[in-house]
């Protein structure tokens, strides 16, 4: 199967660095991370890696800004594109389906519940990927671009008031990133995100002490 998949695998790559991304924080080292942890979590899972590599490498093939409007939609066009794709490098139609399927089941914004095991892997490797320092990362370059201010002067996290990360980049933590961990569908996954949680948390509390 790898020596099967290797060969797709350059044209998968080959085909994204010729797409335009949403955001830096959605670029293609994101996509290699994604692919490499649905890789591992296939492993963990014995989820079919013909349907869960593709999925992950083409699941940001059409990206939309965290704002647009028809963010919602970003991954059914993804999906959309994807097919097309693999069609045009006669990857095995038998598995367009379920790519499909996966592709549009990872996003938040679409709220799709994932049917398959490839496609609730495909949506833990994007969903962590929001976590740990990685993911503090990618929520400031995020917030840089919304142009959020970092934390609310006089409730920096959220402990008298609702979280409004429309306005801070912290509030985020505590409006969506807190509840990824035990929304992640594998047992491999629920392990590493509780495990990337605790750095945010131990990131919050250094910054309350510096703050």
């Amino acid at each position: 199967m790898s020596e099967w998949l290797a060969k797709y695998e350059t044209q998968f790559y080959a085909f994204l660095d010729t797409q335009k991304h949403a955001d830096v924080a959605h670029d293609l080292a994101h996509i290699q991370r994604v692919v490499k942890v649905a890789r591992q979590l296939a492993c963990e899972e014995q989820a079919d890696l013909a349907v869960v590599i593709p999925a992950a490498y083409l699941h940001d093939c059409v990206s939309l800004p965290k704002d647009h409007a028809q963010r919602h939609l970003a991954s059914t066009l993804a999906g959309d594109k994807a097919v097309a794709f693999l069609s045009s490098i006669a990857y095995p139609e038998k598995y367009y389906d379920a790519i499909h399927h996966a592709i549009r089941a990872h996003s938040f914004s679409a709220m799709i519940d994932p049917q398959s095991l490839e496609a609730k892997i495909v949506q833990d490797a994007d969903r962590l990927d929001a976590l740990g320092a990685i993911g503090i990362a990618r929520c400031m370059q995020v917030s840089g671009a919304l142009n959020r201010t970092l934390y609310a002067s006089d409730d920096p996290f959220c402990e008298e008031r609702k979280p409004d990360d429309a306005r801070y980049s912290i509030d985020h933590f505590y409006n969506k990133l807190f509840q990824i961990a035990d929304s992640l569908n594998t047992p491999s996954a629920r392990l590493e995100g509780r495990r990337r949680e605790k750095i945010m948390r131990t990131f919050l509390e250094q910054l309350a002490l510096e703050i």
